[in-house]
């Protein structure tokens, strides 16, 4: 019991195709925006990324945060034509707007606000 720490991540994982469609419809239809994490267990950069992906998505709420491996959900990577890892992207109504790849903190920060309505 000396652990509290088990605060439910922000940031969903996704864990088949169906999941996926499933997570962008239910975006789409509220209208939010989709921060996608494209990750993979042995890719380093990535999971040096994780904390920083559930950073923002404790703070900007208004954005729905996935996260998927790509070594998990192949047909998900390949559809959305990821190539390396790791790659960021960023949806609307179902539509990729932006697309970044590698770790880069700032320019992640920079593609959410771009996104955030004014």
């Amino acid at each position: 019991m000396a652990d509290q720490q088990v605060v439910s991540s922000k940031v969903v994982k996704v864990d088949s195709n169906e999941s996926w469609e499933s997570l962008i419809a239910q975006a789409n239809s509220q209208g939010i925006p989709v921060f996608v994490h494209f990750t993979a267990s042995w890719c380093v950069p990535s999971l040096a990324m994780n904390s920083y992906v559930e950073e923002l998505a404790m703070t900007y709420q208004n954005i729905k945060f996935l996260l998927v491996d790509v070594d998990e959900v192949k047909g998900v990577a390949s559809k959305m034509e990821v190539k390396a890892m790791p790659t960021f992207v960023l949806m609307k109504d179902g539509v990729v707007t932006d697309r970044l790849v590698g770790a880069n903190p700032d320019e992640i920060r920079k593609i959410i606000e771009a996104s955030l309505p004014t």
